[in-house]
C-alpha cells in the first residue's frame, strides 16, 4: 500500500491513541511498561512522518534536477495554466497543463506542478514537458503524481520555463 499523507495522519492518530491508552493503562501499573509503550508509539509516529517527508524531498529534488537540465530557459509562468485535479486510471492525481507560446518560433516548456493537501502541505512535485508548441499557439500535456494521493488534492504552478 502506498504511503500517502492521509495514511500517515491516520497512522499518527492511531499511534497517538495507542500511546494515550497505554499511558492511561499505565496509571495503575507499577512495572513501568506503559512508558515503554508510549516511547515505542512515539518512535513509530516519528518514523512514518520521516518517510513522508523523505518522499516529498525526493520528488522536489528530482524536479529541480529536471528543471536544471533546461538550457536557455526563460520564465514562462504567465503563459501556463493548470486545469482541475482528477484521478487517472492508475489512481494517480493528474492535471492538464496548457502552455501558450507567445514567441515567434516553436518552443517547448518545462513546467513544475506542486500537489498539495487542503492545508497547503506538500504531497508531491512533478515536472512535465510540453514539447514543440508552435508560435502563437497552445498545447496541452498531463502532469501525473509520482504516487497515489488521497484526500483533497490541489495543484499549484511552480516554475515554468520556455526554451
Amino acid at each position: 500500500m502506498p504511503l500517502t499523507p492521509t495514511r500517515i495522519r491516520g497512522a499518527c492518530s492511531a499511534l497517538l491513541a495507542a500511546a494515550v491508552l497505554a499511558t492511561t493503562a499505565g496509571c495503575s501499573d507499577s512495572d513501568g511498561d506503559a512508558s515503554a509503550g508510549v516511547s515505542k508509539a512515539a518512535s513509530a509516529a516519528a518514523s512514518v512522518q520521516s518517510q513522508a517527508a523523505d518522499a516529498v524531498d525526493s520528488a522536489t529534488a528530482a524536479a529541480k534536477k529536471k528543471l536544471g537540465e533546461v538550457k536557455d530557459g526563460v520564465d514562462a509562468k504567465d503563459a501556463v495554466t493548470l486545469g482541475g485535479v482528477s484521478t487517472d486510471g492508475d489512481g494517480l492525481s493528474a492535471v492538464t497543463v496548457t502552455a501558450h507560446n507567445t514567441d515567434g518560433s516553436t518552443k517547448s516548456f518545462a513546467v513544475q506542478v506542486d500537489y498539495k493537501d487542503a492545508s497547503g502541505n506538500p504531497l508531491d512535485t512533478v515536472v512535465v514537458t510540453v514539447s514543440d508548441v508552435p508560435a502563437g499557439q497552445s498545447k496541452e500535456a498531463t502532469a501525473r503524481s509520482t504516487h497515489k494521493l488521497s484526500g483533497e488534492v490541489r495543484a499549484t504552478l511552480g516554475t515554468a520555463l520556455r526554451y
